[in-house]
């Protein structure tokens, strides 16, 4: 479910319960897990927006993680449920998300960030500015969630 935060953002939560084979030798979960649960969010984010992996695939258009940044504020445990937050930062010429973990009291225990770039398909250049139809999709999305905010 995607919906619209108080600075006007599309954002997107997905709840997780942390599985045994993301759990390293410390009984927490391995660093690089982390950005799978961001992954698992953005999919969300994207889907909500309508602008899915498929969607650019079928446009032409690709969207490689070109940057990624992660704060590790407190270990995940096994079996401990969280809620991966992605937020839509920016759009109009890449793509810049924003992720925070936070269990049910709301804790943060990870925050994040990835930078993704269109590149055209077919020659696998560098697009300058994003497709017209994710522009078309983020307006529609915000425009559809402000008409039923009161």
């Amino acid at each position: 479910m995607i919906e619209r935060d108080a600075d006007n953002t599309l954002v997107a939560r997905k709840k997780i319960r942390i599985p045994f084979y993301d759990i390293d030798m410390a009984g927490i979960v391995w660093h690089g897990h982390y950005l799978k649960y961001f992954e698992l969010a953005r999919c969300d984010l994207l889907d909500g927006i309508g602008y899915n992996y498929q969607q650019m695939m079928d446009t032409g258009v690709l969207w490689p993680i070109i940057d990624t940044s992660i704060r590790y504020v407190h270990p995940l445990v096994l079996d401990q449920e969280v809620v991966v937050s992605a937020r839509l930062l920016e759009w109009e010429f890449r793509m810049v998300i924003e992720y925070t973990v936070r269990d049910e009291n709301g804790l943060v225990y990870t925050r994040g960030k990835t930078v993704q770039a269109p590149i055209k398909a077919q020659t696998k250049m560098l697009q300058i500015g994003s497709p017209q139809l994710l522009l078309d999709c983020v307006e529609s999305r915000l425009q559809a969630l402000a008409a039923r905010t009161p």
